[in-house]
């Protein structure tokens, strides 16, 4: 792929109100799923599940590019087709999780550092090569009163920009991923000056590594409060509070900012999405948009638990979820269409 066509790529991704279905989930963290339902833990039953997702009839109509792992790239139909070929034909665009996972940061108690740089120039051509138009990678910012630590994230700033970099020179898309995680008692104020500190060193990060804003996407967290938080804000006030903190941290050159749902529920994540769009789409300068996992796969996992007779409400379940986020990304979702 020519480089002058990622900008295009970045665009096609969201058009038309669409977002992205990340089912990028590692091996443990798919298995881990599974055994919560009592799901055999089996490369046989990962590849079905993952057949639901790609085969889900009207997903297209919804998804705009999915995140696959590298498992899941390489894996096939039933009847011999790849799931690569699959999404190409309905017009989803194919992308790939490259990062290696969060580990320990050395001097750092409680912060991690995302690992997967080595080799990674080649593991890119070869996911180009395979159809991968774009690529993501996930950086863990731990949250309370003391963390993050400026060492923790200009590491992690520092590792995104070189990865952009070398997407970039590979012909990919980067999906830029800081993600400060809502474990925890913090407040929607001391998330939002977090999260505008981690936009700001990773920006910095980008501009020195001569990643072009144009042709990259942000995945970034909502600003929210810590799941133990006892303050809980409505959904327009955590619109308010996101958006605001985007606007300022955000360059307009970015094509789109694709959040992540985080550990929300699936109605929680398409109610405050909505929010943001009814409030400043009028205003913001990117498409304000989804990067769905759990909040989009969940209710379709709990529908199918393993059993292939369930397999088409599940698929019904995932592209309702699907649809209730595009509503989302155009101000139009309402409780009313969980009913």
């Amino acid at each position: 792929m020519q480089k002058s066509s990622l900008n295009e790529t970045a665009r096609a991704l969201f058009a038309d109100g669409k977002g992205l279905l990340a089912m990028d989930e590692s091996t443990p963290t798919c298995n881990k799923r599974f055994a919560q339902l009592g799901i055999a833990q089996t490369e046989e039953m990962r590849r079905a599940y993952r057949e639901l997702i790609v085969t889900a009839p009207g997903l297209n109509e919804s998804i705009g590019g999915a995140i696959l792992y590298d498992e899941t790239i390489r894996q096939k139909k039933a009847d011999g087709t790849p799931f690569i070929k699959i999404l190409e034909a309905a017009g989803i665009i194919p992308g790939i999780k490259v990062d290696a996972g969060a580990k320990p940061l050395a001097g750092h108690p409680g912060e991690k550092i995302t690992e997967g740089l080595d080799g990674l120039r080649g593991r890119l051509k070869d996911y180009a090569g395979m159809g991968a138009r774009f690529a993501k990678w996930r950086a863990v910012i731990a949250i309370d009163d003391q963390r993050p630590s400026r060492s923790a994230l200009e590491a992690n700033a520092h590792a995104l920009a070189r990865y952009a970099a070398l997407c970039q020179e590979a012909g990919l898309v980067p999906i830029v991923e800081p993600e400060v995680l809502m474990d925890g008692e913090h407040t929607l104020e001391r998330c939002a000056a977090v999260t505008a500190e981690a936009l700001h060193v990773v920006f910095d990060q980008l501009h020195g590594q001569r990643v072009r804003l144009e042709e990259m996407i942000l995945k970034p967290n909502m600003v929210l409060p810590g799941l133990a938080c006892p303050c809980q804000p409505s959904a327009d006030e955590v619109a308010d509070a996101t958006l605001t903190c985007f606007l300022r941290a955000v360059p307009a050159a970015v094509p789109a900012i694709a959040f992540l749902s985080g550990g929300q529920s699936a109605e929680l994540a398409s109610a405050r999405l909505n929010e943001m769009n009814v409030r400043f789409q009028s205003r913001a300068p990117w498409a304000v948009a989804f990067s769905f996992a759990r909040a989009i796969q969940q209710p379709a996992l709990d529908l199918w638990h393993g059993d292939a007779a369930n397999v088409a409400a599940a698929q019904k379940a995932l592209v309702h979820r699907a649809r209730c986020n595009r509503a989302a990304r155009r101000g139009d979702y309402s409780a009313a269409m969980e009913k």
